[in-house]
């Protein structure tokens, strides 16, 4: 969900590791307040293509909890790169060929049978997309203020952390 800005100079590597930190408990609980408020507050029937929708985002939400802890892990050690980045490269590939599988079959399954049952399912695989094209390919997510200049500065997307990560060590 989450994609940090560039730090600007006068953060503290302290306040770094604070921002990743928080970023991967971020990640991790929206999996859990997503499931939630989906299947209980919400009441979304429990069908595979809601599970499948769900399971997608979740999956995602799950690998950007783990990159931000391996860039957690390459600050505080100092290592030239992320731990794991190789884990990453195939994550890219494994989550590309599922979130496109899995978003094409909910989406089939709502234009049979189009109702509570696949619609959130199909809204879930969605946003399971975002997630997809956040982590891997362009950020998307803005939630800082040096986020939201860069943007408007610049008028355009930038190449996500974990991207770039997979670009240079690659």
């Amino acid at each position: 969900m989450a994609e940090p800005s560039r730090p600007p100079a006068r953060w503290s590597p302290g306040r770094v590791q604070a921002r990743l930190r928080t970023l991967a408990v971020l990640e991790l609980t929206n999996v859990a307040l997503l499931g939630v408020a989906a299947f209980v507050l919400l009441k979304m029937p429990a069908t595979w293509p809601n599970v499948v929708g769900f399971a997608l985002v979740a999956v995602h939400l799950i690998v950007g909890a783990g990159y931000w802890l391996a860039k957690l892990r390459q600050l505080r050690t100092g290592a030239a790169r992320p731990p794991g980045i190789e884990a990453f490269r195939w994550c890219r590939v494994l989550c590309g060929v599922t979130v496109g599988i899995g978003t094409i079959a909910v989406i089939v399954a709502a234009v049979r049978d189009p109702g509570a049952g696949t619609i959130p399912g199909v809204l879930l695989a969605l946003f399971a997309v975002a997630e997809y094209v956040n982590y891997f390919h362009v950020q998307l997510t803005h939630d800082t203020a040096a986020d939201l200049r860069r943007l408007v500065r610049t008028r355009r997307l930038h190449q996500s952390h974990l991207a770039m990560d997979l670009r240079r060590h690659g």
